[in-house]
């Protein structure tokens, strides 16, 4: 199959930019130090290229994402990175009780831990707020959290804290807003203990030089937001067909917001200026001087952010050149 054949709008992925991108982030996390998340994917095809290359440890965001893995033997060492209450924790824990997979949660409060105890998950790790705004208790509860988790019979592996709100910090001021936010961490796992400092991700791969582990996902396929800020290629675009051009200067794609997410912007069109996404629409005009495209013509767009794109597809269709040689299902879509 040529990539010509593909019906419109598609997900497709530059197998070579993906396999670089891949070698470029295990020179500096190789093997377990990188726990690729699945959240940003949804797909257990493009986590067993992964998995083969000795990236054997994976986080995810949803009970689904860590039952698909487990189902799909790719369940060595899963951790939930996300709070999850029944009937979710029981959904988990039975992936351990039924010898599908190691199983981690992040837990926060007593409630969470709780609901760990109840729903038969054997292993924690307890989240610290490190400045995001989001989940994680306070890095001084941390040790009260630990002691608890363990008199509930919980193995507690070490701490979490996920510093996304640095992600996109500009460089000149990255490396000590980072450095900040680990110092809390590293202070609450002084605390509690374990092998474990998980966090990080891909816009701090190259700066955070405090986790055990690093929690990066969109590495593996890129997006317009990232790749401003780091430098892995851009893998993954949305293929749409022009299906309207109109004589005054502009042209429509057959791809709009329920093909990609604009939770982050407008995505990109190279050599030309995006105007608008509608439901079914993307409106664009070529830079000045370029001519107008064709009706039928193919276009390739960036997507803003990969993974909410990515959760309304079926299927990435990886690409070598111009030919199909591959199809990775999105199997861990939906919640």
């Amino acid at each position: 199959m040529n990539v010509d054949d593909l019906p419109t709008p598609a997900l497709i992925v530059d197998r070579a930019v993906f396999e670089a991108n891949v070698a470029t982030i295990a020179e500096r996390w190789p093997g377990t130090s990188l726990r690729p998340h699945v959240k940003a994917w949804k797909s257990t095809a493009l986590a067993r290229r992964l998995h083969e290359r000795g990236h054997t440890a994976f986080c995810c965001a949803t009970a689904r994402e860590m039952e698909g893995m487990a189902r799909a033997g790719l369940g060595d060492d899963l951790l939930l990175a996300n709070e999850v209450l029944e009937p979710g924790a029981a959904r988990i824990g039975a992936l351990a009780r039924d010898g599908l997979a190691r199983v981690t949660v992040a837990v926060d409060s007593e409630a969470t831990i709780d609901a760990a105890a109840a729903g038969g998950v054997p292993e924690v790790l307890i989240d610290i707020n490190v400045g995001m705004p989001r989940c994680g208790c306070a890095p001084g509860d941390a040790a009260r959290l630990a002691g608890l988790a363990r008199r509930r019979g919980l193995s507690v592996r070490g701490v979490m804290g996920y510093e996304g709100h640095l992600m996109m910090e500009p460089d000149e001021t990255k490396a000590e807003k980072v450095e900040a936010a680990m110092a809390r961490l590293v202070a609450a796992h002084r605390a509690v203990g374990g092998e474990v400092v998980s966090g990080g991700g891909t816009g701090t791969w190259a700066t955070n030089r405090w986790v055990t582990e690093l929690q990066a996902g969109s590495f593996a396929l890129m997006d317009a937001d990232y790749r401003r800020r780091a430098p892995f290629g851009q893998a993954l675009y949305v293929l749409a067909t022009v299906i309207s051009v109109n004589p005054n200067g502009w042209a429509v794609a057959d791809a709009g917001l329920k093909a990609m997410s604009l939770d982050h912007g407008n995505p990109t069109v190279a050599g030309a200026d995006l105007w608008f996404v509608s439901d079914e629409h993307t409106t664009f005009r070529p830079n000045d001087g370029d001519p107008l495209p064709r009706v039928g013509d193919r276009i390739r767009i960036i997507p803003s952010h990969i993974d909410p794109t990515i959760a309304l597809h079926e299927r990435m269709y990886v690409l070598d050149g111009d030919d199909v040689v591959d199809i990775w299902d999105v199997d861990l879509r939906n919640w």
